[in-house]
Order: structure tokens, then sequence, then C-alpha cells
């Protein structure tokens, strides 16, 4: 999940292909000369040499990148950094390319530029204790101006030296730092990432955090060593507000597998399938389902595949779907019921700020339940002035389990709902303001109202590794339990999810939502729900209403259990 759709820290081979893309692109122009004058302009004398200015010209483009690409292949670091705008940066990456990444000699072939960007395939020889092997890909480069001496370098990056690193990464190769793992689903049926790939991310995280403890032995690799395990870009893995995400280390080449040690994990080889076909029917999407009895993660996966994993790691405002938390607490507090009335206007004004319905509707003469299954803004809002700041943060945190640092035996992010003050502590109340969650999240918090009792979730066992689980302070009332799950049966079979979930059977509830981000065109669609033993959760960013948007992806995994 976030990978390229390249296998991670697994031991599985990567192919990627060399050579050049061939772009036909028109000539470049050659730049123009800055002419500095002096006080003897007459005679010329004492002037300085001009300075070339403007973007390279093609014939620079193709100089420059031949002759770095050809120090490069030489093994010679320093000649080939002198020809970059980063002259110590280039230096070290080029020196461990050879030295830490055991590359014996490198053939560099440059492909047709596209303006001053040049892709080249790469063919390198590894060589590490007595073994070899052929590792190919390919990169490219672009060529800039200095402004102080005009000529043309290779603005350096460490994607030159390889397209996935970043800032601070280094490439290494020798015995794995993990032993390789053979994951296995809940019944002992292998997963792999190539039937898998919604699982890459997954199977990498899993190898280097229990690798040691399955009991396999540690061949000898190429990896890419992160030098932070935080992805600081959006294009590696930057949540919606901005967070950091895990990133782990990156298997590139194989040179001797070792022996892979089993890993049992609580995923279900059918679900999981269904849940990457659900989900990879969007081009960006996320889903994860749940056991609520065990609280264990039985599927999760990503589209694209090898995007961002925002089923486990996303931060996102939830919409509507955090009612669900909310209507728990006024039930709790006494200030809404089943079968009472509640009021639903058209607007409402919390804290300087005036909110309203979507197409601005209102429900006269109401009740709590209405106002639930069509989603009305205002029924909560409205309430915001009898609560405490606190209270929806103790709520989600003592009974669903919301911010309590989840082991989940992945990266994962397990929500917040910070104490809020005015406005955005109203906005709190549907799924906006400070709010942030994300599939996994919120299908716990559908798993604990369809069991009575927050489960972390884990794919995992904690036996594994003798971690302790997250625990809430205290389970759902019988009461609320009973309120909250005959609001989300109304809202199923004639609320706002009635068309996703129509056909469904047995014990179902669900809640749609739909968050607004700045922006954005269109609100990210929001699915929760459970049926029977499963619970489920899906986001569809940019997808409009959660009922049309996540629904169906959430609806066709609970259909699956027939």
């Amino acid at each position: 999940m976030g990978s390229r759709g390249k296998p991670k820290r697994s031991g599985a081979k990567v192919a990627v292909i060399a050579g050049a893309i061939a772009v036909t692109v028109g000539a470049g122009g050659y730049g123009a000369y800055s002419l500095m004058s002096t006080s003897d302009t007459a005679s010329g004398e004492n002037q300085p040499a001009p300075v070339k200015t403007g973007p390279p010209s093609a014939v620079e483009v193709r100089a420059t990148a031949r002759d770095f690409l050809d120090a490069w292949a030489a093994g010679e670091p320093d000649r080939a950094a002198a020809l970059t705008d980063d002259r110590e940066a280039a230096a070290t990456a080029l020196t461990g390319y050879r030295k830490d990444a055991h590359i014996s000699k490198v053939s560099l072939k440059p492909g047709t530029p596209t303006g001053t960007t040049v892709p080249f395939g790469v063919s390198a020889e590894i060589s590490y204790d007595g073994k070899r092997a052929t590792w190919t890909y390919g990169s490219e480069l672009e060529a800039v101006r200095e402004k102080k001496t005009g000529k043309v370098l290779v603005g350096w990056r460490p994607t030159v030296l390889h397209p996935d690193l970043r800032g601070g990464d280094t490439l290494k190769t020798g015995r794995a730092q993990a032993p390789p793992i053979k994951a296995v689903d809940r019944n002992g049926a292998g997963l792999t990432g190539k039937e898998h790939p919604a699982l890459r991310e997954v199977f990498s995280s899993l190898r280097e955090r229990y690798g040691d403890k399955a009991g396999g032995t540690a061949g000898v690799e190429l990896w890419i060593a992160r030098a932070d395990k935080t992805a600081a870009d959006s294009g590696s893995g930057t949540q919606a507000d901005g967070k950091d995400s895990e990133r782990p280390d990156e298997t590139l080449k194989v040179l001797s597998k070792g022996t892979p040690g089993t890993l049992r994990t609580t995923l279900d080889t059918k679900l999981q399938t269904v849940t990457e076909e659900a989900v990879g029917k969007r081009s960006k999407a996320a889903a994860v389902v749940l056991d609520p009895a065990t609280g264990e993660v039985l599927a999760a996966a990503n589209s694209p595949a090898d995007g961002f994993d925002m089923a486990f790691q996303g931060s996102f405002a939830p919409g509507s779907t955090m009612k669900v938390i909310s209507s728990a607490l006024l039930i709790d507090k006494g200030l809404a019921a089943y079968g009472e009335p509640h009021p639903c206007p058209k607007y409402v004004t919390y804290g300087g700020w005036k909110f309203q319905n979507d197409d601005k509707f209102e429900i006269k003469n109401g009740t709590f339940e209405q106002s639930f299954a069509r989603s009305c803004n205002t029924a909560f809002i409205s309430q915001a002035e009898k609560l405490d700041n606190d209270e929806l943060t103790k709520e989600a945190r003592d009974v669903f389990g919301i911010g309590l640092s989840w082991v989940t035996g992945v990266p994962s992010f397990d929500g917040a709902v910070p104490v809020q003050t005015g406005a955005p502590k109203a906005a709190s109340l549907i799924g906006q303001g400070g709010v942030r969650m994300n599939p996994l999240t919120m299908a716990s918090v559908a798993a604990t109202i369809r069991s009575g009792a927050f489960h972390q979730p884990y794919i995992v066992a904690p036996s594994v590794d003798d971690r302790q689980l997250a625990k809430s302070s205290r389970p759902l009332s019988a009461d609320t339990a009973k309120q909250l799950r005959s609001l989300m049966r109304l809202t199923a079979t004639s609320g706002t999810a009635a068309e996703a979930m129509a056909g469904l059977d047995g014990k179902i509830g669900a809640k749609t939502g739909s968050a607004e981000v700045d922006g954005q065109k269109k609100p990210n669609g929001w699915f929760t729900a459970y049926r029977n033993d499963l619970a489920a959760a899906a986001i569809v960013p940019a997808g409009g209403h959660g009922g049309s948007s996540a629904g169906p992806i959430v609806a066709q995994i609970l259909r699956s259990a027939d």
C-alpha cells in the first residue's frame, strides 16, 4: 500500500523494466546571454565574461546527461557529483551506491530527453559474500542551469539514484534485517502479494515486525534502508491532514531467499478477495472488515493497491458516520432517545457558525430516529450547548476506544476526537472540525455497536509478541446499545443507507457520511455497517454521498457472507 506495485521487505523479486522510455520531443531552445556592462564599454576591456541564462538547450541537456552517466558508470563518484548542483549529497549517495549496496559495476543507458528530463536505464551487478545478481531498473534526471555560472548541471535528487529513494535513505546489500515470512490466513491458507497486491505493504510491515519471531532464516538482499520510518510527502504516504504515515524498509532485489517462517494472520482469504474486488471498482477507495466479537481484521484493501494506506493509516474527517458516536453520547446524557421528539430545523447557529442540512431540508415535528436515518446535521448541532467541551472526546475514548494507542500488528492510526470549543465543538458532533478517522476505526465503531463493547482491532494475535491490546473503560449500556442498533437498522432499511443495503437480511445496521474538504468539489463519501458477524467501513475520497459511493463497497462485502 504505497509501494508502487513492488513487493517490500517480503523477499520477493522486483522486476523493473530497464531501458529508457522513448518520447519524441521538439528541440529545446538555447538560452540567451546576459551582458554585464562596465564603465569601459567603448573599448570592451575589463568586461566580465557573459553568463548564459534561460532553459538548457537540447544539446546541453544531452551533453550534461552523457557526462554525468559516464562518470557514474566509470565508478568516479566525485567526478559525477561535480556535474550536479549538490556536490556533497551526490558524492555521498554515489559512493554508497558502490560501497554499501556492493555494486561492482553499472551500465547506464540514456534515453530520449523530454525537455530537460532525461530517462535512463540501469543494469547493475551486485556482488556480496559469494552471491551475485543483476539488478535492472529505470530512473531519470533533470538538467538545470546554475544561476551564478550559467553551467548546465544535473539537478540532484535522491530519486536520480533510484526512483523510490527519499532524503536520507540509503541502498544496502547484506544479510536481511528480518527473515522472510510466509503469511497465512486464519485457516492456514497462504497469502501472497502477487495474489493480493493490496496487502503488499501489510506483508512488508509484518515481516519487519515479526520476521524474527516466525522461525525463518535471513537471506541476502538489496534494500532501501529508510532514514525515517515516516513519509514526508504526499507521493509517499502523507495522510489527509498532513500527518505522516509509516514506511517500512523496501526490498529491491533478492540475492538468496533465506528460509521463510510462517506467520498466521486473522485475515480471511475469501473476504480479502471480495474486499479487493469491491474497492478496486473505484480509482481511489479503502475498506476494512472486522469480526465484531473479537476485533480481528478479516480483510483490508486500498485502491490503488500501491497507493497510500488509507485503510489503516488514513486520517480523514468522517462526516455523518460520526453521528453513531454522537448519538451514543446524547442517549447516555438523556438528550435524545429513539421514539422521542427531536428538532431538525433547516439552520442552527452555534459559536458564530451557521449550520444547515444537506439541501437545507428540515423535519417538522420529527423524532430522533428520523433525524438519524436522514442524517440531519442540525439535530446534533442543536445539542452542542448542552454538552461540556470534553464529553464527546470521553465518549469516543471510553466506550469506542478511539485514541487509545492501538497495537494492531501493523502501523495504524486509531482516530482522534480532540477536545474542542465553540463552533468546532459543534462541528465535531457531525464528524467535521478536528475529528479524524479511517476505515479501520469506523469499522470498529460499527463492530462496537454490533457486539455491545469495544474490541481493539488486530491483524496478528497478541500472543505472538505478548503485546497488550487497548481496552475501553466501559461497554455500551444495554439500553444505549439497543437504541443504537435500532437507529442503524432504520437507516439501513429506510434511511440514507437503504439503497446500498437493499436485499440484505439478518441483523443489519448502517450509517452513511459525507465529509466536506476545503478545495475539493465533492465531499469524501463514507459508509459503515454491520451484518450478523461482519462489520465493515469504506471511504471514497471525493466520492460524494456516502450511500452511493462507499455504500456499494460495504454492501458487496457484507453480501459475500451468503
